[in-house]
């Protein structure tokens, strides 16, 4: 099980972000669950970022919304860093 944190950054996006899409938090709380149980479950089509964002990962919240995270796989924790639109994140 990995313990899930978040940046401030992400406090206030995702604060912005459901005020918009209200109708996302009960997705959004499924994601949150599967990512404590297996970060990579297939579902969350989780992937490696590229170029400048390399250091992260990112996860589908919907097909049109990603969720880009850290995972620390030594510590258990998951990082959450930013939520939006592909090209919103990317």
């Amino acid at each position: 099980m990995y313990n899930i944190t978040q940046t401030d950054t992400f406090e206030k996006r995702s604060i912005k972000f459901f005020k918009k899409h209200r109708d996302l938090v009960p997705k959004f709380k499924k994601v949150i669950e599967k990512l404590i149980d297996d970060p990579f479950d297939n579902s969350l089509k989780t992937h490696k970022l590229k170029g400048n964002l390399s250091e992260f990962h990112a996860c589908s919240l919907t097909y049109q919304y990603r969720i880009v995270l850290t995972i620390e796989i030594k510590d258990e924790e998951i990082i959450l860093v930013n939520i939006g639109t592909h090209d919103e994140v990317y």
